[in-house]
């Protein structure tokens, strides 16, 4: 069973996480992990284009440095960036002061006050160590495009009725989600454009 949205309960136990905005005002706010990709990442660019929405691309270091031209193409079509450690890391398996380290050296290659830890496995320990720096930001919709065994409609069918103002949505412009995240996006955009929402960064 897939948990598409994080219970309340769960996210009371990190209030200094932000998983979703609050705000009355009719906005969402479209995130994307572990690129950027220089074929993957310009087609979300496009789609992103085609509904004059705005995204934050959660960035994994690693790979700024090998596609430099395509992390430039995100800030230049006006979106925001966040750091997602430098190898990708899981925070419950890597000592502190090791994923510290990881999360500076991303920030060698994305200037940005966002973190979020990738597959969102963070430890208090870490976000202790964090959140003087770094605005560190979950979700409150999880699409799991990068699950190959997910039902694109099945999924979208769960989705878009729990989409709120406010809501903090997660995609990746990655190889393993590329199938499935093609086949989201897009209508997740047309829902939301059909319910008076606009997409703004973080």
């Amino acid at each position: 069973m897939f948990s598409y949205t994080i219970p309340v309960w769960v996210q009371s136990l990190f209030p200094s996480v932000t998983w979703k905005v609050k705000t009355t005002r009719p906005v969402v706010y479209l995130t994307f992990d572990d690129g950027p990709h220089p074929e993957i990442t310009p087609w979300v660019l496009e789609q992103l284009q085609t509904y004059n929405a705005k995204a934050t691309f959660f960035c994994v270091g690693d790979n700024v440095h090998k596609f430099p031209q395509t992390y430039r193409q995100v800030l230049e079509a006006g979106h925001r960036t966040g750091n997602h450690t430098y190898h990708h890391l899981k925070g419950w398996k890597t000592p502190v002061d090791i994923y510290l380290e990881d999360i500076r050296l991303c920030s060698e290659k994305v200037d940005s006050d966002l973190f979020r830890p990738p597959y969102g496995k963070i430890t208090p320990a870490q976000i202790n160590q964090l959140k003087s720096r770094f605005q560190v930001v979950m979700w409150d919709i999880m699409t799991f495009d990068f699950d190959v065994s997910i039902i694109p409609a099945k999924a979208l069918s769960i989705i878009l009725p729990r989409i709120r103002a406010g809501s903090v949505i997660v995609f990746h412009d990655s190889e393993k989600a590329e199938r499935n995240m093609k086949v989201m996006l897009p209508q997740l955009l047309e829902f939301c454009k059909q319910k008076g929402y606009t997409f703004e960064t973080l």
